[in-house]
């Protein structure tokens, strides 16, 4: 799995975990809503450091807690 599809697969298992739909997660993080979408239906590979960051804060947990996860074990280098 490459990291683009391992970060959307974590926010999407993340907003399941929480109880969370997208709109409830834009409001909590202060992202726009499409921004979000942009990233879940692959529109955006690259999602930046700082939008990571407060998806966290919109989470409720840290930068670690997001990337400890087994999702992103053995990651493509491609």
């Amino acid at each position: 799995m490459d990291l683009s599809t391992a970060i959307r697969k974590r926010i999407i298992n993340l907003c399941t975990e929480k109880n969370m739909n997208i709109n409830q997660l834009a409001i909590k993080s202060g992202i726009n809503p499409s921004t979000i979408r942009s990233i879940i239906k692959s529109r955006c590979n690259t999602p930046t450091t700082q939008t990571i960051y407060y998806l966290c804060i919109g989470f409720g947990i840290s930068l670690k807690d997001f990337y400890n996860s087994k999702i992103f074990d053995n990651l493509d280098d491609n």
